[in-house]
């Protein structure tokens, strides 16, 4: 019998594209287009071949702008998901939406091809943040938004937040977070702002920009940190459980989708740009929409040569598992290390462990290697240790 696997599809496509986002995404105002939709649809239907269809834990559709897809576009690509896998009852499947891009039509819809929980794009409850930010909403069309999604039927919906942004104040922030748990979403990401290179922002804000008096300031060092403690006590008051390291959630809805990445649970990409985990092998879709096209066309998607791709290194994969591991509050257990890698933790990062145990980064109990709240706050520098 096979082990259940996780489905990501990509939907590329945003009304605009925000001012610090470098995921792989493209303009249309216009929403979706239909040729999308079709060779979407084509690749799903590859999958058919496959000799006993794959029994699916989680789907997630993530952009761009999922929301952008109309009813009757969301109904076909979902027939067509179950047409090729076996989505199991109890699964959880995910649609990203964005504020202004979603309406009780388009709701009823996604619900009735199967949607169970809603990732609501918010970031900032204030309006000069949105704006400087690229965002296309205001903070009372995401009210609206959310309003609507409780009317029809959605009990799981995820909000995102994105602390030390341009301008932003630690009692803006404070508003921010104290106004969203005010509505009682049952998870909330909230994430620190990076600034990426080959963005908007990094042409402003990164390291050979120039100073400009015009634009807004990033919060200082001191800030940051304060926003990020900040964060931890307020949700920690509001019921919210740190389950990974920018994601909490009420008791029972921590995303599945995550938990699985963060556990190497193997899944299947779908989309230009999608990334697949499958039988100890990662692999890729090609970003370029018109090789994409191409491959689709010709049936030579990357997952049906993949027996012809090298898998990850056993090197490779004990830093996978160990760094995707930590990031979660409950950490990895030696057991899971073995079951994935075939070798003893300890045997492998004895040294790292101890070191960072002495310095009361990292912690053991039970079997359990986790990291404390005092490597949670310099977690990546924690991770270099475990490099091999």
């Amino acid at each position: 019998m096979r082990t259940p696997v996780e489905l990501y599809i990509h939907i590329p496509f945003c009304i605009r594209k925000c001012r610090y986002c470098d995921f792989l995404s493209f303009p249309s105002e216009r929403g979706v287009p239909e040729e999308y939709v079709e060779l979407l649809l084509a690749e799903i239907n590859r999958y058919r071949k496959t000799e006993e269809p794959w029994p699916v834990s989680a789907v997630f559709l993530g952009g761009g702008t999922p929301s952008l897809l109309l009813p009757d576009q969301a109904g076909r690509i979902f027939a067509a998901l179950n047409g090729a896998f076996r989505i199991l009852p109890d699964a959880e499947i995910t649609m990203e939406a964005n504020p202004g891009t979603i309406s009780r039509e388009k709701l009823q819809a996604y619900r009735k091809a199967g949607v169970n929980r809603l990732s609501l794009g918010l970031q900032s409850i204030h309006q000069e943040e949105l704006a400087f930010l690229g965002r296309i909403h205001t903070f009372p069309e995401f009210q609206e938004s959310f309003s609507l999604a409780r009317e029809c039927g959605f009990s799981n919906i995820s909000v995102d937040l994105i602390s030390a942004v341009p301008g932003q104040t630690v009692e803006g922030w404070k508003s921010t977070l104290e106004t969203v748990t005010a509505l009682e979403p049952e998870h909330i990401s909230a994430y620190s702002l990076i600034i990426e290179p080959g963005t908007p922002f990094y042409e402003l804000y990164g390291e050979e920009a120039p100073f400009r008096e015009d634009i807004p300031p990033l919060p200082g060092e001191e800030a940051d940190r304060e926003m990020y403690h900040l964060t931890k006590a307020l949700l920690k008051r509001a019921g919210y459980e740190r389950y990974e390291i920018s994601n909490y959630a009420k008791p029972g809805f921590a995303c599945r989708h995550n938990l699985g990445y963060w556990e190497r649970r193997e899944y299947v990409g779908l989309g230009p740009g999608a990334a697949s985990l499958v039988e100890g092998v990662r692999f890729q879709n090609p970003e370029e929409m018109d090789v994409y096209r191409e491959q689709v066309q010709a049936g030579s998607l990357p997952f049906w040569l993949r027996r012809t791709l090298p898998a990850l290194t056993p090197e490779e994969t004990m830093e996978e598992t160990i760094f995707l591991g930590l990031r979660k509050m409950a950490g990895i257990t030696e057991e899971e290390f073995y079951r994935q890698c075939g070798k003893e933790l300890m045997d492998v990062y004895r040294e790292p462990v101890e070191k960072m145990e002495r310095l009361g980064m990292l912690a053991r109990e039970g079997g359990r290697i986790f990291l404390t709240e005092q490597g949670l706050d310099v977690s990546n520098a924690v991770f270099v240790e475990f490099m091999l």
